[in-house]
C-alpha cells in the first residue's frame, strides 16, 4: 500500500474512532473505579457488571456468599453518583406496604394521603431479596419494568434515574424463597461474586489494618449527577451495532428455545438486554461500535437467571453456565 493509501485510511479510521465522544464516560468510569478501591479490593467483574447496568438503566441481582462485599460495592457505588439511595432490608414479615408505601387517612383534610415507601429513590439496594415472600416479591414487578406505581388507581412515575440493586445468598435457603421467574427477567444482569484470591485477600487484611477496620463512606467523592447518567445512557444507545451481529445475539437467544438442556428459554427481553449491555461494554473500552467479544462477555450474566435446565440435567448437575459456554461455541461468530 502506497502512502497515500496509507494516509487515506488512517483519515477514515480516525473520522471513525471520533464520531462520538467517549472520552468523558471513560474518564467518569475510571474516577467511579478509583472512589471504590478506596475500600474494594479486586471484584473488577462486578463493578463493571454494576457501571453496564447503570449506563444501560438495568436492575442487577447480585448472588454471593456473606462476606464477599456485596452490599458495601453496591453502597459505595451508590455514593458515587449524586442521587437519592435508599437500602431495604427483606424480612419474611415484610409486607408491600412497607416497600411501596400506604394510604393514610388525614383528621384535619378527612381525605386519605399516600405516604410514599422507601422504594421512591434513585437507587434502592435491597439486601436479601430472597427473603420475602411472593406476596411482596410482586410488588416489585411493576416498579422494577415500567418505573412507576399505581396506588389506589393513581399512578406514580418514579424519578429517573431508577435502579434496583438486589443481593441474594446462594447457600442458606432456609427461610428464603425463590423468586419468580417474571421477576428474575426484570433484571438485567445475576452478578455472581466469589471469593477473592490469596493476593486480593492479603491486600484487603493490609488496607483493613491501616485503617484500623473503620470505613468512612464519607471519603467517596461523587462522580455522576442526575444529569451526567441521562446523558450517558443516551450516548450508549447510538453506539454502533451491525445487522450481523444484531442475527448473532438473536441466534443466541433463539439456540436457548430449542435447546435440549433447557426447561425454558430466554425472552426478546434478553435479546434487548445483551444488545444494550454490548452497547455499553463497548462504550466503556472506547469503542463507538459493538463486537462480537462484547456480545459474548456480556451474553451470561444476561442469560444466566433466565434459563432453567430439565430436570434431568438437573439432577446430573449440570449448570446453566455450561450450556451457555456450549451455545457460544456451537454459533458461528460474524467476521
Amino acid at each position: 500500500m502506497d502512502d497515500t493509501n496509507t494516509n487515506e485510511v488512517n483519515a477514515t479510521n480516525e473520522g471513525f474512532k471520533n464520531r462520538i465522544n467517549l472520552k468523558p464516560l471513560q474518564d467518569s468510569v475510571a474516577q467511579i473505579k478509583q472512589e471504590l478501591a478506596k475500600f474494594i479490593v479486586g471484584q473488577n467483574e462486578m463493578i463493571e457488571l454494576l457501571i453496564i447496568s447503570i449506563l444501560t438503566n438495568g436492575h442487577s441481582l447480585i448472588e454471593g456468599v456473606p462476606g464477599v462485599a456485596k452490599t458495601v460495592t453496591a453502597k459505595l457505588l451508590a455514593k458515587t453518583m449524586d442521587v437519592d439511595f435508599n437500602r431495604i432490608q427483606f424480612t419474611p414479615d415484610l409486607m408491600p406496604s412497607d416497600i411501596l408505601g400506604t394510604s393514610i387517612f388525614n383528621v384535619k383534610t378527612s381525605e386519605f394521603e399516600y405516604k410514599k415507601g422507601p422504594i421512591f429513590s434513585n437507587i434502592v439496594l435491597i439486601d436479601e431479596i430472597n427473603r420475602a415472600p411472593a406476596k411482596t416479591q410482586a410488588a416489585l414487578f411493576e416498579v422494577m419494568a415500567e418505573r412507576q406505581i399505581t396506588m389506589d388507581g393513581t399512578r406514580y412515575n418514579m424519578e429517573l434515574p431508577f435502579l434496583v440493586f438486589a443481593t441474594q445468598n446462594p447457600i442458606e435457603q432456609e427461610g428464603t424463597y425463590r423468586l419468580p421467574e417474571a421477576q428474575l427477567d426484570r433484571f438485567l444482569f445475576k452478578i455472581e461474586v466469589d471469593y477473592p484470591s490469596l493476593e486480593d485477600e492479603v491486600q484487603i487484611l493490609m488496607e483493613n489494618h491501616q485503617r484500623k477496620d473503620v470505613m468512612d463512606l464519607n471519603t467517596i467523592s461523587p462522580i455522576l449527577s442526575s444529569a451526567s447518567i441521562k446523558k450517558y445512557q443516551d450516548l450508549i444507545k447510538q453506539i454502533v451495532v451491525e445487522d450481523n451481529l444484531l442475527n448473532y445475539i438473536a441466534s443466541i437467544v433463539n439456540n436457548t428455545r430449542n435447546n435440549g438442556n433447557l426447561y425454558l428459554g430466554a425472552s426478546p427481553r434478553a435479546s434487548i438486554s445483551i444488545l444494550n449491555a454490548s452497547k455499553a461494554n463497548a462504550a466503556i473500552n472506547g469503542r463507538d461500535f459493538v463486537t462480537p467479544d462484547d456480545i459474548k462477555r456480556c451474553t451470561k450474566a444476561v442469560l444466566k437467571h433466565r434459563l432453567v435446565l430439565t430436570p434431568e440435567r438437573e439432577m446430573e448437575a449440570f449448570t446453566v453456565d455450561k450450556v451457555v459456554d456450549q451455545i457460544l461455541e456451537t454459533i458461528e461468530i460474524p467476521r
